[in-house]
């Protein structure tokens, strides 16, 4: 993923104050635990992760991805978390 879609990804999200929490929910559940141990380095999904929800979204692992899909995402995210 390019730093120009997670920059138009982050500028989204930005705009959603609703989401932010689910946001950040969502980036904790999703970064391994021990993710300082491993390249990268940061705190972010492993490829494995993102190459499976890529295929599982738009049946590509390289499509590219659309921040409102993240914000349907996060929206669907919210509901689920409220609804347990």
């Amino acid at each position: 993923m390019s730093v120009g879609t997670l920059l138009r990804i982050a500028a989204a999200v930005l705009r959603q104050p609703r989401l932010w929490l689910t946001a950040l929910r969502q980036w904790r559940r999703t970064t391994p635990s021990d993710w300082w141990k491993h390249r990268p380095f940061v705190p972010v999904p492993s490829a494995a992760y993102l190459r499976f929800r890529l295929v599982t979204q738009y049946g590509d692992a390289n499509a590219r991805v659309e921040p409102a899909d993240v914000l349907n995402y996060l929206a669907w995210c919210r509901h689920h978390d409220q609804a347990a």
